[in-house]
């Protein structure tokens, strides 16, 4: 028989070609443990149908689900330094970049596209967990930026939809102040009279959620969703106690009223733009109504964007560039102070 096995059974294996199969075809639900088909959950937007969970969406996916008719316009990412610390820990941080990247297809954690919802102007910047956790560094915070100034110049919407760890360890401080970068971004649209709203995807924690992510409009919040600040395991450490099972999910914020709207994902098109038809169509009414009185000098007179009582003629830029100035200035004149101080104390210490 050893003719059969070691010679027959070869040459026919070797003329007929083996089928390779896909190891991606089915993936497992992580909330009802599920066996979903692949073409079945892209047909439902990544949401299982058995008990809809809401596994995570890339960007693009997730874009296209969002605007009309699925079309819009990305724009091109400013430049900042890549590895301004030179930083490296097993990797170098460059080295992570470019294997992020690979991955991604993507420059940055962040995309900023513009189109139309419900006909209405947006511009939407939303984070991309699978670069590097969406973690929060310059790049991301200059392009968040960027967004805000495109919604204030084009009087469209802002949309931020975070899905971030937080800040980026990797290029330390200069992460940090890419929190208050960003709520300079927010309150430029705030200024102009725009709507700023925040979908808050899974996950949504750290200095994301410390910034930005939480000071929108109207806070809508996919299903199950994690937001937080710190982890679960920490924060039960700190207070000693036990957390309820549905802990930092879009529905306990709901109940809490930090989150406005929990919106499963397939109805997520049409209430953005019932709210952007009811925000949008409501300003455009304010701004036929003061017509008259920007006339007569009562208003700001750059493009549709109505002044507050009181204000000044300078654009919501400038307004918030000499704020950030004035703010600057005390910091530094703080410092001195603090400064004089020690040296006196240091003084006094050596006299005793």
């Amino acid at each position: 028989m050893n003719w059969l096995t070691n010679f027959i059974r070869p040459k026919i294996q070797s003329l007929v070609d083996a089928k390779e199969v896909p190891d991606n075809l089915w993936q497992k639900c992580p909330s009802c443990d599920g066996m979903l088909f692949h073409r079945d959950l892209e047909d439902n937007h990544n949401v299982c149908y058995h008990c809809g969970h809401h596994l995570r969406l890339i960007v693009k996916k997730r874009l296209a689900l969002m605007f009309d008719e699925g079309k819009y316009e990305r724009m091109i990412l400013p430049n900042v330094p890549l590895d301004p610390l030179k930083f490296k820990d097993r990797k170098r941080y460059t080295d992570r970049l470019r294997e992020a990247q690979a991955q991604t297809n993507l420059k940055e954690g962040i995309t900023i596209a513009k189109g139309t919802i419900g006909g209405q102007p947006v511009v939407i910047a939303a984070f991309n967990f699978s670069f590097m956790g969406g973690s929060m560094g310059a790049g991301i915070g200059e392009a968040f930026v960027m967004a805000a100034e495109e919604a204030v110049k084009t009087n469209a919407a802002l949309i931020a939809i975070p899905a971030s760890g937080g800040a980026r360890m990797q290029e330390g401080m200069l992460s940090l102040v890419q929190m208050p970068r960003t709520i300079i971004g927010v309150e430029m649209v705030k200024d102009a009279g725009l709507p700023y709203i925040v979908l808050l995807t899974d996950p949504t924690t750290g200095g994301v959620s410390a910034s930005f992510a939480m000071v929108g409009d109207i806070h809508l919040a996919e299903p199950g969703a994690m937001i937080g600040f710190a982890g679960r395991r920490v924060i039960e450490e700190t207070v000693r106690e036990t957390l309820p099972a549905n802990f930092q999910t879009a529905e306990y914020l709901r109940d809490h009223g930090m989150v406005d709207i929990v919106v499963p994902r397939k109805e997520l098109h049409a209430t953005l733009a019932r709210i952007l038809n009811l925000l949008m169509n409501k300003r455009a009414g304010r701004a036929a109504v003061k017509g008259p009185q920007q006339k007569s000098g009562n208003t700001a007179a750059q493009g549709s964007v109505i002044a507050r009582p009181g204000s000044s003629n300078k654009a919501p830029t400038s307004q918030l560039a000499d704020k950030a100035s004035r703010q600057v200035r005390a910091a530094q004149k703080a410092i001195r102070v603090l400064k004089r101080k020690a040296v006196k104390q240091r003084a006094k210490r050596k006299k005793a």
